[in-house]
């Protein structure tokens, strides 16, 4: 079994480095639409990134058919809701997954041959999520820059557009300002209105492409006060008020979750190690031998 394991091991190894030689110096046609993927997050991702891309590029259509239409439409939001980090696009994702599946496959039959089945699942677990834990870490980042941001980019927003500026022209001007995603995802907003979308839809587009109760609490109270024909200025202070009252429930919240979580540390982790090293000092600083004590 275990020469049958190690053969079919070794012929993968020997079929994916041939395969991957080949891959490399053909000069085949790219799709369109992978061609496009590969041209948009050329300047965001690294050359690792790019070289595991051009791997896997081929086998990116089949994995978007095993995922279905309904999955990929919940990847392509949760890789809204990130940003596209490193430049990842669906067909990215879809090229990352087969070559860290294939890898992860490979490692997890060496390992099993090897007599290691445990980190062997741990190598295929690795190479089947690696993807998708980047992209829940980049959907946290995004979020908490986002939230950490709005509050004062209201205050400055409400400062401007009382100066006179309207509120479109405020908005560009403001976030020309910034940096980061929440100034990105304003300019993809202004651009969908200079392209003839409506401000409701475009504004509801953004509070689709983020996961932040905070982004929802804007768009939510900024339509409302357009339908009530409120001051926008005293709606973006208020707002700005209800956001930082949110945050400081939210530091609240975290601070008190936080204390069960340090107590359990210190019962399980710091209180036995220094019971051990009470024990073990006392025992050395004797000098009363135990075993001769015991054996008589």
């Amino acid at each position: 079994m275990t020469g049958l394991l190690l053969a079919v091991a070794f012929a993968l190894a020997v079929y994916g480095a041939f395969f991957g030689v080949r891959l490399i110096r053909a000069d085949a046609k790219l799709p369109s639409d992978l061609a496009i993927a590969l041209e948009v997050g050329a300047g965001r991702t690294t050359a690792v990134g790019s070289g595991i891309d051009r791997l896997g590029m081929r086998y990116a259509p089949a994995v978007l058919r095993m995922m279905g239409p309904k999955r990929v439409e919940a990847l392509r939001r949760r890789l809204d809701m990130a940003g596209n980090p490193g430049g990842i696009t669906v067909d990215r994702y879809a090229a990352r997954r087969a070559v860290y599946g294939f890898l992860g496959i490979l490692a997890a039959l060496a390992l099993v041959v090897r007599g290691q089945p445990v980190i062997a699942l741990l190598a295929l677990a690795f190479g089947l999520v690696w993807t998708d834990v980047i992209i829940r870490s980049a959907i946290r980042r995004r979020k908490d820059d986002i939230e950490r941001t709005l509050p004062d980019f209201l205050d400055v927003l409400a400062v401007v557009v009382s100066a006179g500026l309207g509120f479109r022209q405020a908005l560009e001007r403001v976030a020309e300002k910034y940096q980061g995603p929440w100034s990105d995802e304003l300019r993809i907003t202004l651009r969908q209105m200079d392209m003839g979308v409506s401000r409701r839809v475009a504004f509801e587009q953004l509070r689709k492409r983020n996961a932040s109760e905070q982004v929802s609490m804007f768009v939510t109270a900024l339509q409302q006060g357009e339908e009530l024909g409120a001051p926008i200025v005293d709606t973006l202070i208020q707002i700005a008020n209800d956001m930082r009252r949110t945050d400081a429930q939210n530091a609240r919240r975290k601070a008190a979750q936080a204390v069960p979580k340090t107590t359990l540390v210190v019962t399980m982790v710091m209180l036995p190690a220094t019971l051990m090293l009470i024990v073990l000092g006392f025992y050395y600083g004797s000098g009363v031998d135990f075993g001769d004590i015991l054996g008589g």
